[in-house]
Parts: structure tokens; C-alpha cells; sequence
């Protein structure tokens, strides 16, 4: 699929899935990376673990900041001075309940008439990227997408599953392939109705340089030398290492 149709479909649909992302030893390497994590700060365990700013625990986890399929279209959609402002292992066990339909970040609220005409998309801000560790069906819970809703320009209300007539979508997929979604689209996680298998996802979340990285621990936050030293200047700038500009 060529990045301009990428970039198409993310204007038109806000989301695009790229396959054969990673290969099967990243795959288990990540998966087995998981099982090493410890909460910090507002990470938690239990049916559903979340562990935020994995980049800074091991450089293992830097390479999965550019990935080449996903960086081009970070930069592409983003400008080529984007950053990272966040990478997020998730791991959800049989029994997990799944996730309501909610978008992530609105960048702008339209008045109503702009955007009940469906045909106007504002500039994205943030990109989410899902790499997704396990095969995803129905039973193991997969993503939930209501295409198009990020014209909307507003979150979903309660009960509310559809916009302009559609309905939210299910991501099938296999391991190693990626989900990348705007932020205001409406997304839900769906439940694991499994009895053993574990639902393994790392997230990249990028925006435009003008988007703050806000990493946890806030103020106690302090970057991992280990991991800097290795860095490439591409990831340090993802990172936060940019030139000059004129706010800085």
C-alpha cells in the first residue's frame, strides 16, 4: 500500500491497518519483554496491565519508536519534526471486560453545522499506533473503529455506537500487523472472551512537535542514560531532542 493512500485513508476512514509490521522473533521478543514489566507510577496489573513509557526502562524497546512502515507515516501525516509522546505495553487476560467507545484526544470541538456535514477534517494531531502481538478475532477482543467518525469533532455520547450510519467496525488481524488511528476517532477495545489467551499490544503514540510530551512520572521524570547512549538522532529527536524553532 503506497503512503499516499495511506494518508488517504486516514483523512477518510482516520485509520489504516498495515500488515507484516514485525516479524515473529520481534514479536516474541516483545511478548516476553511484557512478562518482565513492573508497575511505575499510574501503571497497573490485574485483568488488563498498562505500563506507560516503555522507551525508558530498557533500549530494547527504542527500535519500535521508528519502525520504518510507521515512521513514514508519522512524518508523512505529522511533519517531519513529530515526536514521541508516549509507548504503552498492554497486556489483557480471559475475563477482561473490554472498553467503551471514546476517542483520545479532541484537538478541536466544530460547531454543530460544520461538522453534521461530514465533509470536513481538521489537520491531525496525534497518531496511535497498535502493534499488535497476538492474532486478533472476535474471541481474543479486537479494536473497535467507527470510520469516519473523526469528523464528528466530538466524542461519542453515551450508548451512542454509529455516526452518519456507521457502525463501529472490528480490526482483524494477525501478529506483527499495526493499527494506526487518529486520535479523535471513535475506538473501543473489545472484551477477552478467551480461556487462556492473553491479548499482547504495544503502542506508539505520536503528534506534531507543538504536542507536549507529558511523560510519567512528570516531574520526577529523568531520561534513562542507558537507553539515550544507544539511541539513534532520529529517536533522540523523536525523543525530544529537536533544533531550535522559535517557541523553544
Amino acid at each position: 500500500m503506497s503512503l499516499d493512500l495511506q494518508l488517504e485513508m486516514l483523512d477518510e476512514r482516520g485509520y489504516v491497518l498495515l500488515p507484516d509490521v514485525l516479524e515473529p522473533l520481534r514479536i516474541a521478543l516483545l511478548r516476553c519483554a511484557i512478562d518482565d514489566l513492573q508497575p511505575i507510577h499510574w501503571d497497573y496489573q490485574g485483568l488488563l496491565e498498562h505500563y506507560k513509557c516503555v522507551f525508558n526502562r530498557n533500549p530494547l524497546w527504542l527500535p519500535f519508536l521508528d519502525l520504518p512502515p510507521l515512521i513514514a507515516l508519522a512524518e508523512a501525516a505529522l511533519g517531519a519534526d513529530c515526536h514521541v509522546i508516549g509507548q504503552t505495553a498492554w497486556r489483557s487476560h480471559p475475563g477482561y471486560p473490554g472498553m467503551a467507545l471514546h476517542l483520545d484526544h479532541l484537538p478541536m470541538q466544530l460547531p454543530d453545522w460544520l461538522s453534521e456535514r461530514g465533509d470536513f477534517t481538521q489537520p491531525p494531531q496525534i497518531l496511535t499506533a497498535q502493534l499488535y502481538l497476538s492474532d486478533i478475532d472476535h474471541h481474543i477482543g479486537p479494536t473497535w473503529i467507527v470510520p469516519g467518525s473523526h469528523r464528528a469533532a466530538r466524542p461519542p455520547q453515551a450508548g451512542e455506537q454509529h455516526w452518519q450510519g456507521r457502525e463501529a467496525q472490528p480490526v482483524l488481524c494477525k501478529a506483527g500487523d499495526a493499527l494506526v488511528f487518529r486520535s479523535d476517532v471513535w475506538h473501543s477495545g473489545g472484551a477477552n472472551c478467551t480461556q487462556s489467551r492473553a491479548r499482547d499490544m504495544l503502542q506508539v503514540h505520536y503528534g506534531r512537535r507543538m504536542v507536549a510530551q507529558k511523560f510519567s512520572p512528570y516531574l520526577n521524570w529523568r531520561f534513562n542514560p542507558q537507553v539515550l547512549e544507544v539511541a539513534t538522532p532520529r529517536q533522540r529527536r523523536l525523543l525530544g531532542e529537536h533544533e531550535e524553532a522559535e517557541y523553544d
